[in-house]
Order: C-alpha cells, then structure tokens, then sequence
C-alpha cells in the first residue's frame, strides 16, 4: 500500500494557533514552552529560573511566537535577568528569536550551530515551500557569541545548566542537549520529536539513529523534546524505541530504492509508511530518505532537488501555520 494524503491528521490553523503555547513547570524552577501541534516551524523551548538569572533553552520562529515566549518566562521569572539562550541547533523553529533577546543576554551553541546561522539566507530569501509562507517579522540573524565543541556548564547562582554534544552528526552536525541536573530534566532539542516526524535531511540517518543509544544514558524525570508533547523519564525508552523504528524504515527504504535503481522520490512514493502515516509532517520520508541516499553515496545532498521532490510528493507546498 502506498502512503495516501488522505491519512493525513487535520492540520488547520487551529490546530497551531500561537495562543495555544504554554508555560509549564517540569521541574523545580525547570520550565518548557510547548507549541501545538509541533509540525513545521512550531518548536518547543523552555526556561530554567533561579533569583540570580535564567538560562533560556532555544527561542522561537517568528517575532510573535518569540515574543509570548518571552512575556510568559517574565512572568514567572520576574525581574531575574535573561543571562544566557542556549541554541540546541541551527534551524530557525529555534533560533530566529535570538534577534529579539537583550544584548546582555549571552547565546550559546555548537560552534557549527554558529556557522550555520551565520550562512541561512531564510529570512530574507524564503523559499516557496510552506504555506502559508512564514511571517518572521524578524530581519536578522543573531548567532552563538559563545560556543562548544563538547560539552559546556552554564552556572546561574547554584545552579548548573550542562551542554552535551553527542560527538557526531545526527538532526544537525551542531545538535546540543541541555541538562538540567540538579532537577534531572532533559531538554533533547531535535534529536528527539514526540509523536512529529523526525527530520534528519541536514545530519544524517544513522547518526541520528546512534544518538539514541547515547539518548539513553541519561536518567530523566522529564524530557522537553524539540517538537511535540513534553514527557515523563518513565517513557523515553519507549520514545527512543518508536524514533529507532523510525530511522531503520528510512535505511530500509533507501536501501531498497538504491538497490533497485530509484530515485529517492520514487523511492519514498513507493514505500508504505504504515504506523508513521498519521504521524505530523510525514512528507518528511522525502527529505530523510534524500539524506540516506547521499550518506550511502558519501556526497553531498541537494537540498533545493530534495524540498522540491517533497513538494512534489505532499501534492504542493508544505502546510505551516506559524
């Protein structure tokens, strides 16, 4: 059976309407910022909050989104200053309301977290691929003025905010994770997306599927995941689990396409998604399977070919209502 867009969960301006956003504590002082329905450009962040400052984890699209985020941490955070924004990677979902941050704020990423803002042309030059097209209201980047390699502790007042890359490409050669151990929440970034489908196509497919295993040593409580519903410690194996079936179907599937002379298009139209058709922005086998085809090739992947083949494969452009 091939994948069908009437199998497509409704996924109406409603659905992801900035007000539905909110604050909420996942452990003590430990906040995430959760943006339904966590389909394109709608990522989630989160706050950690002491008397002396806050240590911001990500920030968001576009100005509006940026802006609500920002209002609901001063909220709860008073009058604390701002002192560090921690990027978990390069895509914008995360990083375009770095504009908007004080300038004594300090940003902080990977060091190709850093290039890769510093080289995205989005802003000012979006291409016709989502509909609606994306407000930004924001005309500039903002990059990492601090980054890391390896790993990195952010100290606010007594509490640490510890940085860990897992070594290698995965969602992003830059991905970051931010652990908050003193209340054991975990916020993953996009290498993990609850219940949203994955997207690997500026990493690579097997690194994302090792980045599981690395995942797994931590013992959280909770975990903020870049994309979707937040979760308690309890079920990241099961998560891990459902994003390693994930990840094994996209290698399978270009594995079979390349062994039978497909395009990765033809490729992706051809495979049976199954239990992952329902899931959020599915259309996303396209550019996953592009990424493992230019792995397996050890080349480059075209990324204007790939988006236009997953326009192709959607029926035209990809929904967004950021």
């Amino acid at each position: 059976m091939s994948y069908t867009h009437t199998s497509r969960p409704d996924r109406g301006p409603e659905r992801s309407a900035p007000d539905r956003a909110a604050l909420a504590e996942v452990g003590p002082g430990v906040h995430a910022w959760v943006q339904p329905d966590g389909s394109w450009w709608i990522n989630n962040a989160g706050a950690v909050i002491t008397d002396d400052g806050i240590v911001l984890v990500d920030t968001c699209a576009t100005a509006e989104r940026t802006r609500r985020f920002l209002d609901a941490v001063r909220a709860v955070g008073g009058e604390a200053p701002i002192r560090f924004a921690v990027n978990t990677h390069l895509h914008g979902d995360h990083t375009h309301g770095n504009a908007l941050l004080p300038d004594s704020t300090a940003v902080v990423g990977h060091f190709a977290t850093r290039d890769g803002i510093l080289a995205d042309t989005l802003l000012t030059a979006t291409p016709p691929v989502w509909e609606p097209v994306p407000q930004w209201e924001i005309t500039e980047h903002r990059a990492p003025s601090v980054v890391l390699r390896d790993s990195l502790t952010l100290h606010v007042g007594e509490r640490a905010v510890e940085l860990h890359h897992p070594g290698f490409a995965a969602h992003t050669p830059g991905d970051v994770v931010a652990w908050v151990p003193d209340a054991a929440v975990l916020f993953s970034g996009d290498l993990l997306f609850h219940g949203v489908t994955p997207l690997v196509f500026m990493g690579s497919v097997e690194g994302a599927l090792k980045s599981l295993e690395w995942l797994a040593g931590f013992r959280p409580t909770a975990v903020v995941p870049g994309h979707g519903p937040t979760f308690p410690g309890s079920a990241l194996p099961r998560v891990l689990e459902d994003h390693a079936r994930y990840y094994r179907f996209v290698l399978d599937t270009a594995r079979k396409g390349r062994t039978d002379g497909l395009s990765p298009l033809e490729a992706a139209k051809r495979c049976d998604l199954g239990e992952f058709a329902n899931w959020p922005d599915s259309e996303r086998i396209v550019l996953n399977v592009h990424r493992a085809y230019a792995e397996a090739d050890d080349r480059d992947m075209d990324l204007a070919e790939a988006f236009g083949d997953t326009v192709t494969y959607n029926g035209g452009p990809l929904p967004t209502h950021v």
